[in-house]
C-alpha cells in the first residue's frame, strides 16, 4: 500500500508543479493603459495598424481587437495579436485607403486572473464625425446567455463537487471509519468525484465559448479547447484533471482499506473497548490492538495523500481566480485555498453527517465533526473577512458594487448557518446523554404466532401484530432517539443553506472586485436651472451632472461637487465642460481629474475624456458618444497622495 500512497503523492506533485508554473503575479484585472492612436485623438493621416497596452499581460482571440468605420463596417484585417511579442500589449493592422471619419476600436480581452475584459474608445482621421455603430456589431463582446448560465452552473457544480468530495474523505478518516463501508457514504465519494470530473471538463469546453461572446455550438471546437488550454485557468483546469486521476486511485484506497469487512470489525470491537474490560477479556484486548494497528497506519497514510490532494485540487481554484492576483498574493493563495479547504470540510461533512445519523454513528463521532466544524467556521470567518478587506477596499464598496452586494448576501448565508450550527450543537449534547432507542426497539421480544394457538383467526391476528411491531423497529432504527431526529433536521438546514453559499461565492468569483456600474441607477439625479433634467437627451443645449465626490480627506478640496455639463448630449462628438467647487461652492484645484463616459449594456468603454485646464477649477474636452442607450458618467477625484474616489451619474442619449 505505501507504494500505491507515493505513486499517488508522485501524480500529485506534478499536477502541482503543472499548475503553479504556470501562475505568475500580476495586477488585479487588466486596465487598458494606453493606446496607439490615443482615444478621442484626430490624426492627419490613416494609421497602419491601432496598439493597445495593457496593466499586465493578456491572452488575445482572434476576434479580440476589432474596428470599425463610421458607417458601422469593420476596417481591420482580423489579425490581432501582440506587439513586439510583448504580452501586456494587442495590436491589429488596418486596412489601406481609409477615408477621414471617427473609428470605433472595440476590443475584448482575458487578464491574468482569468477574467474577460473589454471596452472601446475612438479616434478620428481627418476631422471627427457622426458615427453609427451597430448593436450587433459589438454583441460579440458579450458572453452568449446560454453559455453564460451553462458555465455559472459548471462551476457551481465544481464547487459542491469538491466540498462532496474532500468534506467526506475527510468525515471518513477523521471521525467514521466504519462509514466507508456503508453504501449510502461510497455514493457520496463517487458522486464528488464524477461530478467534478463532468463539470470540470464542462467548464474546459465552455470557456473558449464564454470567453469570446460565441454559442453553444463551437463548445466542441478544438482550436478553442487549445487556445483555453494555453491561458492561466487552462492550466488549472487541466492540472485539476490530472488530481482528479489520483484522487479516483485514493479512493479505491480509501474503500478498499477502511471499507473491508475485518476493518469495519475491529473498528467495531475499538468501540466496544472503549469502556472497562473484565480480566479474561485482556487477552482480546491485546489481540484487538495488533489488529489495530495496520487499520490505524492505514488511515495515517490515506489521511496524508487525502491531505496533498485537498490542497493541491484547492490551488486550481485560486491559482486561476481573485486571490493569483493583486495585493499580498503571497498571503491570499494560502488564504484562498484555507477557506476552500475549510468550507469543504464543513459542508461535505454535513451531507455525510445526514447518512451517517441514519446508520448508527456513533455520538462521540457526532461530537467529535461537531468540534471540528467550530475549527473549521472559525478558519472561514479569518480567511474570508481577510478575501472580503482585499476584494472591497473600502466600506462605501459594499453597497455601490456588485461585488460587495454578493458579498454581503454570502455573509448573511453564512450567518444563518451558523445560528443553524449552533441549534445542531445543542442537539449534539442531548444525543450525548440520550439512550439509543433503536437498539432497545430491535432486542425487544418478538410476537410468534405458531406457540400461542392453531386458531387461524388467532394467527392472523398474531402476524398482524408481529408485522406493525417489525414497522416500528426499522422506524426507530432510522430515526433513532428524538435528539437524533432533530439533529438531522437541523443538519438538513444547514445542507441547503450551504447549497445557496455555493452559488454566491460562484457569482462572487465571476464578478470582477470593483466594479460600481450596476449601481448607477439608483443614483439620485439633481434638477438643473431651467427645467432641464440631467441624464435626458437636450438635442443643441448643454445638459448638466451635478456629482458630488467626498474623497474622504482633509483638505479643502476634499469634498464638493463636480459639475458635468455636455453639448449637445447626443450620438456624436460633443463638447465637455467640466467644474470643480468646494462644499463652499467655490473653485478648487485637485492634484489629479480623470472623466470617462461608459456604456455598460454595450459593453462599451470606459471612454476617456482628455481635460484640458481652461482656469481654476475648471476643465474641458471632448467626447465620443457612439451609441445611444443609457451612459454611465464617472468623475474621480484625487485630492492628495492618499485620497480619492470616484462618483458615478447616469446619462441617457438617444
Amino acid at each position: 500500500m505505501l507504494k500505491r500512497l507515493g505513486a499517488l503523492l508522485a501524480v500529485v506533485g506534478t499536477a502541482v508543479a503543472l499548475l503553479l508554473g504556470g501562475a505568475g503575479t500580476a495586477a488585479a484585472h487588466a486596465t487598458l493603459v494606453s493606446t496607439d492612436p490615443a482615444q478621442n485623438a484626430v490624426v492627419p493621416t490613416a494609421p497602419s495598424a491601432v496598439t493597445l497596452t495593457f496593466s499586465e499581460g493578456v491572452s488575445l482571440s482572434s476576434d479580440s481587437v476589432r474596428v470599425l468605420g463610421p458607417a458601422g463596417k469593420a476596417v481591420d484585417n482580423g489579425d490581432p495579436g501582440h506587439a513586439d511579442g510583448k504580452a501586456n500589449t494587442a495590436r491589429v493592422s488596418l486596412s489601406s485607403g481609409l477615408a477621414n471619419g471617427t473609428y470605433t476600436v472595440a476590443w475584448r480581452a482575458v487578464s491574468e486572473d482569468s477574467h474577460p475584459i473589454g471596452g472601446a474608445f475612438t479616434f478620428s482621421i481627418g476631422a471627427p464625425s457622426a458615427t453609427v455603430v451597430s448593436t450587433s456589431s459589438l454583441r460579440s463582446a458579450e458572453p452568449d446567455a446560454l453559455v453564460a448560465a451553462a458555465y455559472g452552473t459548471g462551476r457551481v457544480i465544481a464547487y459542491a463537487a469538491f466540498a462532496l468530495l474532500v468534506g467526506t474523505a475527510a468525515f471518513v478518516l477523521i471521525c467514521w471509519p466504519r462509514g466507508a463501508a456503508v453504501r449510502q457514504v461510497q455514493r457520496l465519494l463517487m458522486t464528488g468525484w464524477v461530478a467534478l470530473l463532468v463539470s470540470t471538463v464542462a467548464v474546459l469546453l465552455l470557456r473558449g465559448p464564454y470567453e469570446r461572446g460565441s454559442g453553444i455550438g463551437v463548445a466542441l471546437d478544438l482550436s478553442l479547447v487549445r487556445s483555453t488550454l494555453d491561458e492561466r485557468i487552462g492550466t488549472a483546469l487541466s492540472a485539476r484533471l490530472l488530481l482528479l486521476a489520483a484522487a479516483g486511485v485514493f479512493l479505491s484506497l480509501l474503500v478498499g482499506q477502511l471499507g473491508h469487512p475485518r476493518a469495519a470489525a475491529v473498528e467495531a470491537d475499538s468501540d466496544e473497548a472503549s469502556g472497562k474490560l473484565s480480566e479474561e477479556d485482556e487477552l482480546r484486548r491485546l489481540e484487538r490492538r495488533a489488529a489495530e494497528r495496520p487499520l490505524r497506519d492505514a488511515r495515517i497514510g490515506l489521511g496524508v495523500a487525502g491531505l496533498v490532494l485537498a490542497v493541491a485540487l484547492s490551488a486550481t481554484w485560486v491559482a486561476a481566480d481573485h486571490a493569483s492576483v493583486g495585493i499580498q498574493v503571497w498571503l491570499a493563495l494560502p488564504a484562498g485555498m484555507l477557506h476552500l479547504l475549510a468550507m469543504a470540510f464543513w459542508l461535505g461533512g454535513l451531507a455525510t453527517l445526514l447518512v451517517g445519523l441514519r446508520h448508527g454513528l456513533e455520538a462521540r463521532a457526532v461530537e467529535l465533526f461537531s468540534k471540528l466544524a467550530l475549527g473549521a467556521v472559525s478558519v472561514l470567518a479569518v480567511t474570508g473577512l481577510y478575501q472580503a478587506w482585499r476584494g472591497v477596499g473600502s466600506w462605501g464598496a459594499l453597497v455601490d458594487t456588485a461585488y460587495g452586494r454578493l458579498l454581503l448576501i454570502k455573509i448573511g448565508f453564512v450567518v444563518a448557518m451558523v445560528g443553524v450550527a449552533w441549534m445542531s450543537r445543542s442537539w449534539v449534547a442531548r444525543l450525548r446523554t440520550a439512550p439509543d432507542t433503536s437498539a432497545v426497539a430491535a432486542s425487544g421480544p418478538a410476537v410468534t404466532a405458531a406457540a400461542d394457538s392453531e386458531d387461524p383467526v388467532r394467527k392472523a391476528q398474531l402476524a398482524r401484530q408481529q408485522a406493525a411491531r417489525d414497522t416500528a423497529t426499522v422506524r426507530r432504527s432510522q430515526d433513532g432517539t428524538p435528539a437524533r431526529a432533530g439533529l438531522r433536521r437541523s443538519v438538513l438546514v444547514e445542507t441547503a443553506i450551504a447549497a445557496a453559499v455555493l452559488v454566491v461565492t460562484t457569482m462572487l468569483t465571476n464578478s470582477p472586485p470593483g466594479r460600481v456600474a450596476q449601481a448607477v441607477a439608483a443614483s439620485p439625479q439633481t434638477p438643473v436651472p431651467g427645467g432641464a433634467i440631467p441624464g435626458t437627451t437636450v438635442p443643441g443645449k448643454t445638459v448638466e451632472l451635478k456629482i458630488p465626490y467626498d474623497t474622504g480627506g482633509k483638505t479643502p478640496n476634499a469634498k464638493g461637487t463636480a459639475t458635468v455639463g455636455i453639448n449637445p448630449a447626443g450620438v456624436g462628438g460633443n463638447t465637455v465642460r467640466l467644474t470643480l467647487t468646494d462644499a463652499a461652492g467655490k473653485p478648487v484645484e485637485v492634484p489629479e481629474l480623470t472623466l470617462a463616459f461608459t456604456l455598460p449594456d454595450r459593453d462599451l468603454g470606459p471612454l476617456p475624456v482628455k481635460l484640458d485646464a481652461d482656469g481654476t477649477g475648471q476643465w474641458s474636452g471632448s467626447a465620443q458618444l457612439p451609441l445611444a442607450g443609457n451612459w454611465v458618467v464617472s468623475v474621480t477625484v484625487r485630492s492628495s497622495d492618499i485620497d480619492q474616489a470616484t462618483a458615478v451619474q447616469p446619462l441617457k442619449i438617444g
